[in-house]
């Protein structure tokens, strides 16, 4: 990382061949990155002469923090995010399956930041915040104009500590809720058979590391308990790691793609699957809350013809993230590809509809998107 020592108007007057040596490397860097033009000058200006004319004391490693995640900004993306030491902790932990907050996961669309989906049994799923609720204002502090990682770093805390915040469900009605925050643990994976049923039901909440081997072992539970029938949950599923969704479609997705990933240069990166035949009937259940890597696993079934899905239409992220590391604790999370199911539809922005649209009756006391799906697997293993 370039921290330059001194003013720019003393090197100039020391010794212009210091200033060539000195800057020379990173001019080059800048200026090509620019497009050899003058924006590479001014940036380096603007950074030596605020760091040396401001009127208090400038942190330089706080300036190239603030610049580049300006330039990450500039981008228009909100999933591409600058990660500081504190995000760049935080986004290990999420995909590590540990993390400090309230459990809801936030996506960005039409401007507004939405609640993709709270983990079941956290302290935001037990506050009552719902998939599709915008979130106006944490702790007092409007979010408008803020980036989707501000946000998200503005709701975690320490555990034990309360945050506050102002929101609109679909219809516009606003509400405010008191959350106190915890040590979130996500058990990725849970499951048992149907009572009274040979279908076994799977429920995962979130694609993290341990995701791909704990279906295995639960998906062969359920066989030895006499499993004829799947019924996959990824409702509130927000996504998570590519690879543990693809591990989790050898299990039901028949043999060939799973997923297509193009980058800007139009290369093709091809996951599949190597499963001979479906042993099952399959329904999956999904729902507004159900984003990216679920998606690439509903979109393969649905594509494939491996089962059907039901519920309502998916949250519509079909783009990759990938995460570098810049130094030993900050990172870069940047979109660098979309991905398309196998029949190849980007379902960016748009989602993906179910087969067998089911508006979920939040007044029955029965669950009638699960019952709508355990009564097609019953009709599909009596034929």
């Amino acid at each position: 990382m370039f921290k330059p020592r001194f003013s720019l108007l003393t090197l100039l007057l020391a010794c212009a061949c210091a200033v060539i040596v000195t800057f020379a490397g990173i001019m080059a860097l800048i200026q090509h990155a620019a497009g050899n033009s003058v924006s590479g000058m001014v940036f380096l200006k603007t950074l030596v002469t605020v760091r040396d004319n401001y009127v208090e004391p400038v942190d330089s490693e706080k300036l190239f923090d603030g610049a580049t995640t300006g330039m990450v900004k500039a981008l228009g993306d909100p999933y591409s995010a600058y990660l500081d030491k504190k995000s760049f902790s935080e986004i290990t932990d999420l995909t590590d399956g540990v993390f400090g907050g309230i459990g809801v996961v936030l996506g960005k669309k039409d401007n507004d930041f939405v609640v993709v989906a709270p983990m079941e049994g956290t302290p935001g799923d037990e506050a009552g915040i719902k998939a599709g609720d915008k979130i106006l204002a944490v702790d007092g502090t409007s979010v408008d104009g803020m980036q989707l990682e501000d946000v998200v770093g503005k709701i975690r805390g320490k555990q034990g500590t309360e945050v506050e915040l102002k929101l609109a469900d679909a219809s516009g009605n606003e509400r405010t809720v008191r959350v106190i925050r915890g040590d979130i643990k996500v058990e990725s994976v849970g499951g048992e058979m149907l009572e009274g049923t040979n279908i076994g039901y799977i429920r995962i909440s979130v694609f993290n590391e341990q995701t791909g081997n704990d279906f295995a072992k639960k998906y062969m539970e359920l066989e030895k308990q006499g499993m004829q029938a799947l019924l996959l949950d990824l409702r509130h599923n927000p996504g998570g790691i590519l690879g543990e969704c693809v591990k989790v479609a050898q299990y039901i997705v028949p043999k060939g793609t799973v997923v297509s990933i193009k980058d800007r240069n139009g290369n093709t990166f091809v996951e599949e699957s190597n499963l001979e035949k479906v042993k099952y009937p399959l329904a999956v259940l999904v729902d507004h809350g159900s984003a990216s890597a679920a998606e690439i696993v509903a979109g393969a079934v649905q594509d494939t013809g491996a089962g059907k899905l039901f519920g309502v239409q998916t949250f519509g992220k079909g783009s990759v993230q990938s995460v570098y590391k810049l130094s030993d604790n900050t990172g870069l999370k940047l979109t660098t590809a979309k991905y398309y199911t196998p029949s190849g539809r980007s379902i960016h922005g748009t989602g993906i509809k179910p087969d067998v649209e089911v508006e979920l009756d939040l007044t029955g006391m029965t669950d009638n998107q699960l019952a709508a799906a355990e009564n097609y697997l019953k009709e599909e293993l009596a034929k």
